[in-house]
């Protein structure tokens, strides 16, 4: 399995998935190697989930200007190909079965290696740079970037895609067969959410706390919410809101805060850890991820799985997260009043939020659990051995 991010490295959702995904298969029996890059010496190491092995290529290419994103990407490709194939050279006799590259950053280290040992590629897109573009394409990197995704589609022998939205845009965008494409959801560890000492979800009084997190970009919309919040602070007592993570977009954000006059309100802490944040989940009265476009939203799973009454946008891989289940409200994207009338309405209404906590708790068990996930996974894996 090849990725751009996996822990420590990376903060998204794929570095997430990708480490949950190989400790799952793992636990299940299957022989689980992880190749990805680290950009500091201390990451190589870094524990791996347990049975899993995890190489890293260390990658400081100082040489190339930071904005060459392609041609960076393209020099630690070859240093993963070069890592995965002395890896196997060492183990005599050792070669995997499948090839399994998440998004494209990795894409040409995964096909080079399929094809170095003669087994299939398969690929996970998480998402695609015509649709982070909101159906646009502006020259220079979201075209090139375009152009590898579209070239790896058709290398692999099978598409993986978190939704049935990112399904559709693969198969519309860049022409696919139906069957090349399968639909298996992102996964979480239901039990690292729970509050402590609880078998479920936090009870007891909440906070008129909102609370959002995950990297801080434009496209994930955190400047919707800073708007709603000008409007809901005459609306709610006390209300106020935690923005956690890290981002290029953090400076532009802080900005509209101060403007916006809600800086009293409205806090911008950085990166919390896991404790800080799961903590701060289990008290809030509700968790908003106002994102303009989302493929999956692991931020939305994981709120759900924390018990926490949900808000999202209804884009994307979000809306079709909780459509149908009564498990979370949505709002029209980039609407900072319609999420203002949302977030009344869940801290209004303790009996709405009680039911969107149970909803969200038979949802994440019945549905999400990292079991299920690599049982889909493996059956892929399975189908295009046999063919």
């Amino acid at each position: 399995m090849l990725s751009w991010e996996f822990p420590p490295r990376g903060t998204g959702g794929i570095a997430a998935q990708v480490a949950g995904l190989s400790a799952s298969l793992a636990a299940a029996g299957h022989e689980v190697v992880v190749l990805t890059i680290a950009d500091r010496p201390a990451e190589l190491s870094a524990r791996p989930p347990d049975g899993v092995r995890v190489l890293r290529a260390l990658v400081d290419l100082p040489w190339l200007p930071p904005a060459e994103v392609v041609t960076r990407v393209a020099s630690a490709n070859h240093g993963v190909t070069k890592l995965g194939a002395r890896f196997a050279g060492d183990l005599a006799g050792w070669e995997p079965d499948v090839v399994h590259g998440h998004d494209w950053q990795l894409g040409w280290a995964a096909d080079s290696l399929a094809a170095r040992y003669g087994v299939p590629f398969v690929l996970t897109m998480h998402g695609t740079e015509r649709v982070r573009h909101g159906g646009q394409l502006p020259l220079g990197h979201p075209t090139d970037i375009n152009s590898i995704e579209w070239w790896l589609a058709f290398q692999a022998q099978r598409l993986i895609a978190p939704t049935r939205f990112v399904v559709e845009q693969l198969i519309t965008g860049f022409e696919l067969d139906l069957d090349h494409v399968v639909h298996i959801p992102n996964g979480i560890d239901p039990s690292l959410w729970r509050p402590a000492g609880r078998s479920s979800t936090a009870e007891g009084p909440r906070a008129p706390l909102v609370v959002s997190w995950g990297r801080v970009q434009y496209e994930k919309g955190f400047q919707v919410l800073s708007r709603a919040m000008h409007e809901l602070r005459s609306r709610v007592p006390d209300i106020r809101s935690v923005i956690a993570g890290r981002g290029s977009y953090l400076p532009e954000l802080q900005t509209q805060i101060d403007v916006e006059g809600v800086s009293d309100i409205v806090e911008l802490p950085g990166f919390l850890d896991d404790a800080d944040l799961r903590s701060l989940v289990h008290r809030c009265g509700c968790v908003v991820i106002p994102s303009l476009y989302e493929p999956f939203g692991i931020v939305a799973l994981e709120a759900l799985a924390a018990g926490a009454p949900l808000i999202v946008a209804r884009t994307g891989g979000l809306a079709e997260l909780v459509a149908g289940t009564h498990a979370g409200v949505t709002f029209e994207p980039g609407n900072p009043d319609d999420l203002a009338d949302a977030i009344e309405q869940v801290l209004s209404n303790d009996d709405l939020a009680t039911i969107l906590v149970a909803n969200a708790r038979d949802l994440v068990e019945r549905k999400y659990a990292w079991d299920a996930i690599a049982r889909a996974t493996v059956g892929v894996y399975a189908d295009v051995a046999s063919a």
